[in-house]
């Protein structure tokens, strides 16, 4: 199960990097690049972090979902800011890594608290860095509440692990949670305050 999660994930951050890439003016080896960094990032550090080798160093077909992301951007050749559709695959990538880190964290004897973190920066960190590389303000840093969101989803996963429930409806749950946070953010316009 985290496999192919984490390959819905990877796909989604790439599709993610690349448009962001390409409406930024960058030529396809800026696209391929930020769609790689948009897309590994996370699970590398999660990854690290546990004193594991990173998933794509054994598994190399994950760079078959970041091609196929880069070969979709530049055939349909969209260089439009993001819209709705790209936005959802967006949390959907947040949500999929979120509980794929999670999950994967807990496997691998993690605390719950430690989990619970390594989560969210499975979830985060690529996105955080794509912006920076692209010399745009980092949407987790100022709206959305992408962090909350993932945090909250990392917690419930976290305090319903325990109770024996299936490993499918622990991640359907504690995922659900984070694109409902995302969305009525994105909605309603929410985010966490800010010094004044």
């Amino acid at each position: 199960m985290i496999a192919i999660l984490d390959i819905i994930a990877t796909f989604a951050f790439a599709l993610v990097g690349a448009r962001i890439a390409a409406d930024r003016r960058m030529d396809y080896g800026g696209i391929l690049l930020i769609a790689t960094v948009a897309s590994i990032t996370g699970g590398t550090l999660r990854n690290l972090f546990l004193g594991e080798r990173p998933i794509w160093l054994q598994q190399p077909w994950y760079f078959l979902a970041i091609l196929l992301a880069v070969l979709i951007t530049i055939t349909l050749r969209i260089t439009k800011p993001v819209g709705k559709v790209v936005l959802g695959m967006d949390t959907l990538g947040l949500a999929v890594a979120t509980v794929s880190g999670v999950a994967y964290s807990l496997d691998h004897y993690a605390p719950s608290y430690a989990a619970l973190i390594l989560g969210v920066i499975s979830a985060v960190a690529g996105s955080l860095l794509r912006d920076v590389l692209c010399q745009v303000e980092p949407v987790l840093l100022h709206r959305e509440t992408i962090g909350t969101a993932c945090a909250v989803g990392a917690l419930v996963y976290v305090l319903i692990e325990p109770y024996g429930l299936a490993n499918g409806l622990i991640a359907l749950i504690s995922g659900a949670v984070i694109v409902l946070v995302r969305s009525i953010s994105i909605a309603r316009g929410w985010n966490l305050p800010k010094v004044k």
